[in-house]
């Protein structure tokens, strides 16, 4: 099952990805993780987004694309695999689209979580992040099951990012309206895009995924 997640930050994209990996045993591929695995390797891809990145540049689609590409092509991706932060852009979608078509792939379904903006609002001013491990929590919605301690990794360390704070967090969410429309609108065209509300509760959200996904495949 190849799947792309969308959803607008705080929607629970996160978590789901969490619970698909660990259900249908696929890679979760961030544009995040993939650019920082082709830099420590030194690929040549990844040697060219360090650059543009070194200088505070946005790497250009054609490096990005090539990266992806590469990630698309490893062993652990045979099952399938869950894409998240790409593609970005409508051009990001049509090259994906080229992509897959010379790897004989195709995206089964783009699962885009749909969380009215003010719940986002709440959500995001309560997020706390374990500055040891990364493992994303809420004060009130989904705090670690011992106050103070990461269900993960044992730290007792955490912060809250700035970007989380009221005052950045109404306009980025504003921003990724607005950039998810074309790439929402793209999808839907081709009849892929599923929404899914992403207010149901964490367990309920994933029962529905799990219904688009479908079984997962015994090795």
């Amino acid at each position: 099952m190849n799947i792309i997640l969308i959803g607008l930050p705080g929607a629970g994209k996160g978590t789901q990805a969490e619970n698909i990996v660990a259900t249908y045993g696929i890679p979760h591929i961030s544009t995040g993780d993939m650019f920082r695995a082709a830099m420590q390797q030194e690929t040549e891809l990844g040697l060219k987004a360090k650059s543009f990145m070194d200088k505070g540049e946005l790497v250009p689609d054609e490096v990005t694309n090539g990266i992806v590409k590469e990630r698309l092509q490893q062993a652990d991706t045979e099952k399938g695999f869950l894409l998240d932060g790409f593609p970005r852009t409508q051009a990001q979608a049509e090259a994906l689209d080229k992509i897959l078509a010379e790897l004989n792939r195709s995206i089964d379904a783009v699962i885009n979580i749909e969380v009215n903006p003010e719940i986002l609002m709440q959500r995001l001013t309560g997020r706390i992040i374990c500055r040891n491990c990364g493992a994303t929590y809420h004060k009130t919605n989904n705090p670690p099951k011992v106050e103070g301690t990461c269900d993960r990794c044992g730290s007792h360390d955490f912060y809250q990012r700035e970007d989380d704070k009221p005052e950045t967090v109404e306009n980025r969410i504003q921003i990724n309206i607005e950039q998810s429309k074309p790439i929402l609108n793209y999808y839907n065209a081709k009849g892929l895009l599923r929404n899914v509300d992403g207010e149901s509760g964490i367990d309920n959200l994933f029962k529905t995924i799990q219904s688009i996904m479908g079984e997962p495949h015994q090795a």
